[in-house]
């Protein structure tokens, strides 16, 4: 499902970082920007809304909402190997390659299996959005990511207790920026290895192949199908302590995710671009 406008400005950034090797950085040219004061705000009325009644209403209508949403966007989509819910374990960070603000529905098919919620991590600037988009980015079990050191460092890690204690999902983007259609796994950050590192919960590494189909879905992009590829489990060594438990866990995932790129595709991982790294790009 294509979300936004004419995508051809993305895709040249995208083309322009991956050759410069800025894997991480932003390629969407509207996304909004935030001052630290209106970070700030956002923050707090999110952690002051959340506790109320209005907010819970409408929580429940964003999850009912979205499970229809995953259900239309992910009718084609499969999970790989099909009884990968059987070894999932309860509670955990879940990493996945990121590419459409729907891409999260996929994986929230794979833990509707289990009968657990997913979290999702967002940029605060996500808060700031308005319409069906806006009321699912501040509604459907979102949790805001900040720059405050206060915030990564207690508020942050209560927010993920809380929801690993009750046995459910946390997603994760590792890559950090959305690249709209991009097929490529890109360099991990360490903020999710280090979490789990942290609070003593595994990684369920994912990666989502993406296979053109036959029909347009716009005169830009073929449709394509989402294969979720659910990759060996990563679990913090005991004997570790939480800086080498972050690095072995982020390697050992990154490493996971380019085999699985590999195998799905049938070639050799190179960050050098061509048109094919964007699924479904017609060219125009």
């Amino acid at each position: 499902m294509i979300i936004g406008g004419d995508k051809k400005p993305a895709i040249d950034n995208i083309k322009k970082n991956a050759n410069n090797g800025l894997y991480n950085d932003k390629v969407e040219v509207a996304d909004p920007t935030l001052s630290t004061e209106e970070e700030h705000q956002l923050i707090d009325g999110y952690l002051t809304h959340r506790h109320k009644f209005d907010y819970k209403v409408k929580n429940m209508l964003a999850r009912f909402s979205m499970r229809a949403l995953t259900d239309y966007v992910n009718f084609q989509t499969k999970i790989v190997p099909t009884d990968a819910i059987k070894e999932l374990p309860t509670g955990g960070i879940i990493t996945s390659n990121h590419f459409n603000p729907l891409d999260n529905t996929a994986i929230r098919k794979l833990v509707a299996k289990k009968h657990k919620r997913l979290f999702v991590i967002s940029q605060p600037t996500n808060l700031k959005m308005t319409g069906k988009l806006g009321f699912f980015m501040n509604y459907d079990d979102i949790v805001p990511l900040s720059k405050s050191l206060h915030y990564l460092g207690k508020t942050f890690p209560k927010l993920l207790q809380e929801i690993f204690d009750k046995g459910d999902y946390v997603l994760i983007y590792p890559e950090q920026e959305m690249w709209f259609n991009y097929r490529k796994p890109r360099p991990p950050m360490r903020g999710a290895y280090y979490y789990a590192a942290k609070m003593n919960v595994p990684i369920i590494s994912c990666f989502i192949e993406m296979k053109d189909l036959e029909k347009n879905d716009n005169d830009q992009f073929k449709k394509v199908q989402y294969i979720v590829h659910v990759l060996d489990t990563i679990y913090p060594d005991p004997k570790q302590n939480i800086e080498r438990n972050t690095n072995w866990m982020m390697q050992k995932d990154y490493g996971q995710k380019i085999e699985a790129y590999e195998k799905a595709y049938g070639k050799k991982l190179d960050y050098k671009f061509e048109p094919a790294d964007i699924a479904g790009w017609l060219g125009n």
